[in-house]
């Protein structure tokens, strides 16, 4: 795959064709932040599918309640909610198919309680791809001590229910990794 100067972030159809969603799949946005991702996995999923964006950022949620009424995607539901916190996400057990990171683990406090809350909500054999920064960029992505290398993220999902499956491509400065819930 090949990216050009102006092409050196994460792209969302490029990277989201490394996803493998199915119509008719239940995801979650983990850390959905401005709805990067939400009109692309709202169209994977299709119709019978549904979105559940998790946020944090109260404002953000309000800002992402806009975007999905002006694009009409009735398929996406917003989550005001902390997945450092065990039960916290308000989706059931085992309910998710899949579940996408997208520049959000350097960010978590608490990456061991994030970890055991998204293996609670997806089902065995469900997929979460991770999508993070490979190193930092002056003014974006993380600070040097806050930076997640792809072998520490190995190491907390696979210690929490996960197993490894695939690297992907996902951009200039980015790294994607793809597990699998057992």
């Amino acid at each position: 795959m090949r990216y050009t100067n102006h092409m050196k972030f994460v792209i969302p159809d490029v990277v989201a064709s490394q996803f493998h969603l199915r119509e008719g799949d239940k995801v979650g946005d983990f850390g959905a932040g401005s709805g990067f991702f939400i009109k692309i996995l709202s169209d994977l999923v299709g119709s019978e599918g549904r979105v559940y964006a998790c946020e944090i950022q109260k404002v953000l949620v309000d800002k992402l309640g806009d975007q999905v009424r002006l694009q009409g995607l009735e398929n996406v539901e917003l989550l005001w909610c902390d997945l450092e916190e065990a039960n916290a996400s308000k989706i059931a057990t085992d309910a998710l198919d899949a579940g996408i990171m997208v520049n959000t683990l350097y960010q978590f406090e608490e990456r061991e309680a994030a970890a055991v809350e998204i293996r609670r909500i997806l089902r065995t054999g469900g997929k979460l791809m991770i999508v993070d920064w490979s190193e930092t960029v002056p003014g974006l992505g993380p600070t040097p001590d806050r930076l997640l290398t792809q072998e520490d993220c190995k190491a907390l999902f696979e210690s929490h229910g996960f197993i490894f499956e695939r690297d992907f491509p996902a951009g200039e400065h980015h790294y994607g990794l793809a597990f699998r819930a057992v």
